[in-house]
């Protein structure tokens, strides 16, 4: 089903290592948090700079999202701090010292005041941006650095999360308490994200094992390895009208793979060295990703 399909570079951004990248709804902006300290902003349409600034002197920002709700970017940074931004003035609206230990990820819920952030203290928060940003609830039970969390789309009361532990977990919102927990991978594991197929629910996972993992979210097993990279697998994203899986790793490469065969199809090498994370734009064939020296737009024909 994706052997037709054309990968085509649209655009690329050169910068400081990128640990992030998100995409807005509805402007053609990519938010890009850098190694450096700097959040930037770019529009991928124009091809230049919207916005750039700078949110710590001395440490990484490893996670910013953009909350089109609010005209917020929310950003978690080394230094344990969450940082919110007007991204229309840039002015700062809130600072909250939120973890002991490096922030990894931060997820917005699609519907709801919650944002969820990942922190080498080995938790999880969740804050409320209605109630004047108090943490409601704290996750525990991970056992190394927590490197991702996810909302299921499919039951927005739920969240998985990734940890150098080896282990997925999935969580409750509501309730605060654990679901259920993989033992995933026999090394560490630096994202999770959810996917259906067909009107089936799955989990992908990406480690240090140097591959990715299909996990059937019912009966809870393997069902695919994808093998083949020769490094970390940092980041993964299954798009949600097209027909692949990318995995993207620090041996320089995203691996395009069929998401109903598992089939490789294709191996993409754009040579900005390491590749950090992924984003998919919605109802479009264009995937976004953020590495060592840059940011590139793909366009999947």
């Amino acid at each position: 089903m994706a052997q037709s399909l054309k990968f085509e570079k649209e655009f690329v951004q050169t910068s400081e290592r990128v640990k992030s990248v998100d995409l807005h709804p509805t402007k053609p902006w990519i938010l890009a948090a850098l190694h450096s300290g700097n959040v930037c902003v770019w529009d991928y349409q124009l091809q230049k700079i919207e916005k750039s600034f700078k949110v710590t002197e001395s440490v990484p920002v490893r996670s910013a999202k953009f909350i089109e709700r609010e005209n917020w970017i929310v950003v978690g940074a080394d230094d344990g701090l969450i940082r919110i931004y007007n991204y229309d003035t840039l002015e700062m609206i809130k600072q909250i010292e939120a973890h002991t230990d490096f922030i990894r990820n931060l997820a917005v819920h699609p519907t709801l005041p919650y944002v969820l952030s990942a922190s080498d203290d080995k938790l999880i928060k969740l804050w409320d941006w209605e109630k004047g940003w108090i943490c409601s609830k704290v996750f525990e039970g991970h056992e190394h650095y927590v490197m991702q969390v996810a909302f299921n789309p499919n039951d927005l009361s739920t969240f998985a999360s990734a940890s150098l532990d080896g282990t997925l977990k999935i969580w409750n919102v509501d309730s605060g308490s654990l679901d259920f927990t993989l033992e995933a991978h026999p090394k560490g594991i630096n994202c999770v994200q959810y996917f259906t197929c067909g009107d089936k629910p799955f989990l992908i996972s990406g480690s240090d094992d140097h591959t990715a993992k299909i996990w059937d979210y019912e009966t809870k097993g393997c069902v695919q390895t994808l093998e083949g990279h020769t490094h970390n697998v940092t980041a993964i994203s299954a798009h949600p009208e097209l027909p692949i899986i990318s995995t993207c790793s620090e041996d320089g490469t995203v691996r395009v793979w069929d998401k109903t065969s598992y089939r490789l199809e294709n191996t993409l090498e754009h040579g900005l060295e390491r590749v950090w994370s992924v984003a998919y734009m919605k109802d479009s064939s264009k995937f976004v990703f953020g590495c060592d020296k840059g940011t590139i737009v793909v366009k999947i024909n």
